[in-house]
């Protein structure tokens, strides 16, 4: 299997101008060769830029890979009648080696680039007191671990390796150990925590900062390659790392540093107002908005949800961002597949549409309650609910009805860019980590009301919840507290597509800042009610018994988070992992029974694939 993966050597460095040499694909796969692939110097001040553009590059060819990979075989996306027959394959889970899109050695060369970099990048470089090299470097290796934690979640068990492969006899004998997910993490993690907070120790033992490096758009004619958004937080990674294994105290404590000690704008400040009577493509229920619907209620003047897939970055971390044109490089499928041709001479919608959402997803969506200011008699607003469903699905939806049948194109890849990482991404791996830890009422908070300081007084969470807030997770010490609050705009991530969701009444003070009153039962979302609900589904779908205890709340909440996942990152690449993960959790509890997470899986995606119960099935031959 090892030796497959390595004619990814071949175009290894694409895009780095300082190379030195290069010998053609047919003399490095020569068993006899022993040449070098490429010999860099990476040991001035600043030429490293080309080297990092092209571990870029890199991730640039791997994109649609990512998407359809997690996409096609979750529970969000169908196929249709134009849908190619690769993506069909994926989709129903019958995909072989041959797949174009089963494809280990993609993220393979992205590995190779960063293990010659991380080898001979000079990072005692200093211009004055700066290390210039620092951040660059971190950059790198938190690119790496992203790439093997991807190919652990693909693959399950993969060759691992980090020196970098020059010459054709190291490849020899299958000679490099295979690990899967834990192992990864083992051999990857601590070094990675050493950069954790944007700190790194210096050669006389000091404390230094680091910031990851952005060279501005290094693309002609606009096409939006602005590196600042092109390098993953070593605090995201190493978060997600833990979380893959189940490590859910230190998943939380990365994703807290994150938040306290790295985003300059850690808020969630956006949400998609109801307007219209369609969501998702089909009519709400009812056909009129309810009688007391107050027209000057909602959120206030916040951002639209639906503008941040655009050119707005008010809730980005991490994107791959693909070229304007294939002149430039690099371009995606992706728009197409969901039926936008983004590289036509006039861009518009087309009738070949090969993703659509799924069945489930379009009534997990239209089942949401939506939650408004209503007129009372005495003209004061209170927060009432309506069944008129959520409305993010809607904000990423155009449709057209023909006949009998609507339409359906997603709005998500009308631009040339793969997000990794959003804000919300971080707050909902932070909410999970927190229910596995027992903090059911802190994961619930986030999708409720947003991190403030009127959870230290809100009645739904615990004491020791509010201890833990202040000390083990610190988001709401007396060091961190401040951050949060004069915040009028920081709302649950439920909120985004859910209307008045918090229990937060915001009283405006001087100079537009604003002090957080907690009013217990404002809005009628809350955790009791939705925990009840949960409960009662799972128990009407899975035949079990669904008690009362703190792991059963735990459970429910953990698939109240599966459907937040579901209605907020909807088609970014990540969806059949979410699953997976949560799966395993489900698992290892051993609520239900040791098997449950592996058969609640299977429920969710039945209408594509059957077996699924049997975890080797969810992985992709490795090719």
């Amino acid at each position: 299997m090892i030796t497959k993966i390595f004619k990814f050597f071949c175009g290894c460095l694409v895009g780095c101008s300082m190379l030195t040499s290069m010998v053609s694909c047919s003399d490095m796969l020569e068993s006899d060769s022993s040449r070098q692939v490429f010999n860099p110097d990476l040991n001035s001040k600043t030429d490293s830029i080309f080297f990092s553009l092209g571990i870029l590059q890199g991730m640039q060819e791997l994109a649609d890979c990512y998407v359809y990979q997690g996409e096609m075989r979750g529970d969000l996306t169908k196929v249709t009648n134009y849908t190619d027959n690769n993506l069909r394959q994926l989709a129903n889970f019958t995909a072989t080696t041959a797949n174009r899109y089963d494809s280990a050695y993609v993220y393979y060369r992205v590995i190779n680039n960063c293990n010659y970099y991380i080898a001979h990048r000079d990072t005692t470089l200093r211009d004055g007191s700066q290390y210039v090299a620092m951040g660059e470097y971190v950059g790198v290796k938190a690119i790496r671990a992203w790439a093997y934690m991807q190919l652990a979640r693909v693959y399950q068990k993969v060759p691992f390796y980090t020196e970098p492969l020059t010459q054709i006899s190291q490849i020899d004998n299958g000679q490099y150990e295979e690990l899967d997910m834990a192992g990864i993490v083992a051999r990857l993690a601590p070094d990675l925590e050493q950069y954790s907070g944007g700190k790194f120790t210096k050669p006389d033992g000091e404390t230094d900062k680091y910031t990851l490096p952005n060279f501005g758009n290094v693309t002609p004619n606009n096409s939006a390659f602005y590196t600042g958004y092109v390098f993953i937080p070593v605090d995201v990674i190493l978060g997600d790392m833990y979380l893959e294994t189940g490590d859910y105290s230190n998943a939380a404590k990365h994703y807290v540093t994150y938040f306290t000690e790295v985003s300059d704008n850690p808020f969630s400040s956006y949400t998609q107002s109801y307007s219209g009577r369609r969501r998702g493509g089909f009519r709400v229920i009812g056909d009129e908005l309810p009688s007391d619907w107050k027209d000057d209620n909602q959120l206030g003047n916040l951002g639209t949800w639906s503008s941040i897939f655009g050119d707005g970055n008010y809730d980005l971390i991490t994107y791959i961002p693909l070229n304007a044109n294939s002149r430039q490089g690099a371009i995606t499928t992706l728009p197409q597949a969901f039926g936008y041709d983004y590289y036509a001479n006039s861009p518009a919608f087309i009738e070949e549409v090969q993703i659509e959402p799924s069945d489930s997803y379009v009534a997990l969506s239209n089942a949401q309650d939506y939650y408004y200011n209503a007129i009372t008699s005495g003209n004061d607003p209170v927060v009432h609910a309506t069944k008129i469903g959520d409305t993010r699905l809607s904000g990423i939806q155009t449709d057209r009805s023909q006949g009998d049948s609507v339409k359906t194109w997603t709005t998500k890849y009308r631009y040339p860019r793969v997000v990794l990482y959003r804000k919300s991404t971080v707050w909902l791996h932070l909410a999970e980590a927190f229910n596995r830890l027992g903090m059911y009422d802190a994961a619930f908070a986030i999708l409720k009301d947003g991190v403030n300081e009127g959870l230290l007084v809100a009645p739904y969470i615990t004491s020791e919840t509010q201890t833990a807030l202040q000390t083990t997770y610190p988001l709401l010490s007396e060091a961190n507290i401040a951050k949060w609050r004069y915040i009028t705009a920081f709302i649950g991530i439920h909120g985004h597509g859910a209307g008045i969701t918090r229990d937060i009444d915001l009283s405006p003070l001087s100079e537009g800042k604003y002090s957080a009153t907690y009013i217990p039962g404002l809005s009628p979302y809350q955790l009791d009610v939705v925990v009840s609900n949960k409960m009662a589904e799972i128990k009407k779908d899975f035949n079990v018994a669904v008690g009362t205890t703190k792991q059963d709340t735990i459970n429910a909440v953990e698939d109240i988070l599966c459907d937040e996942y579901a209605l907020e990152l909807s088609f970014e690449g990540s969806r059949f992992y979410d699953l997976c993960r949560m799966a395993r959790s489900k698992n290892r509890a051993g609520l239900y029974s040791g098997n449950f997470g592996s058969q609640w899986l299977a429920k969710k995606l039945a209408f594509k694939a059957s077996g699924l119960e049997d975890e080797s099935k969810w992985y992709l031959p490795f090719k």
